[in-house]
C-alpha cells in the first residue's frame, strides 16, 4: 500500500511493481517504455481495467393508469471507452516525481530528462540548468 498517492505499488502480470503512470495511450506507453528501459529499468505494461459505468435508469410509472403506454426511447449505445494501459517498473523504490527532480533520468542522447519532456510538451530535453539555478 502506498503511503501517498505520488508512490503507488500494484501487481501487474503477477510481479509487484511501483506504478509510473496508469491510463495511458499506446503512443504515451511507447514513450515511457522507451525511456525507462533506455535507463535500466524493466518496464511492465498490462491492459487498464474498464471505467465504471452507471446503470440505465429505469422509465418511470406513468401516474394515469388509463394513459396509453410509449415505447421507451431508444438510445445509442455508448463509444467504447479508450484503450488505455498501466506501466509499471519492477524496481520498487522507483517514484516518477523524484526521478524528474531529482534529475534522475536520462535521454538516449545524455540529456537530463525535464518535466516538459517527461509529459511530451517538449520533443527535446536540453535543459541542463536545474529549474531552481535559474535567474528570472
Amino acid at each position: 500500500m502506498a503511503i501517498n498517492k505520488n508512490h503507488e505499488f500494484e501487481e501487474l502480470g503477477g510481479v509487484k511493481c511501483a506504478i509510473v503512470e496508469k491510463n495511458a495511450s499506446k503512443e504515451r506507453v511507447a514513450f515511457l517504455k522507451d525511456l525507462l528501459e533506455t535507463n535500466d529499468f524493466e518496464v511492465v505494461v498490462v491492459p487498464s481495467p474498464p471505467p465504471k459505468t452507471a446503470a440505465a435508469p429505469k422509465p418511470a410509472a406513468p401516474a394515469d393508469p388509463n394513459a396509453p403506454v410509449q415505447p421507451p426511447i431508444e438510445t445509442p449505445p455508448p463509444p467504447p471507452p479508450p484503450e488505455t494501459f498501466t506501466v509499471g517498473v519492477t524496481n520498487l523504490a522507483f517514484n516518477p516525481t523524484n526521478a524528474i527532480f531529482g534529475r534522475l533520468l536520462r535521454t538516449k542522447d545524455g540529456h537530463i530528462v525535464t518535466q516538459a519532456y517527461w509529459y511530451q510538451k517538449e520533443s527535446s530535453s536540453h535543459d541542463e540548468i536545474p529549474y531552481y539555478e535559474k535567474k528570472l
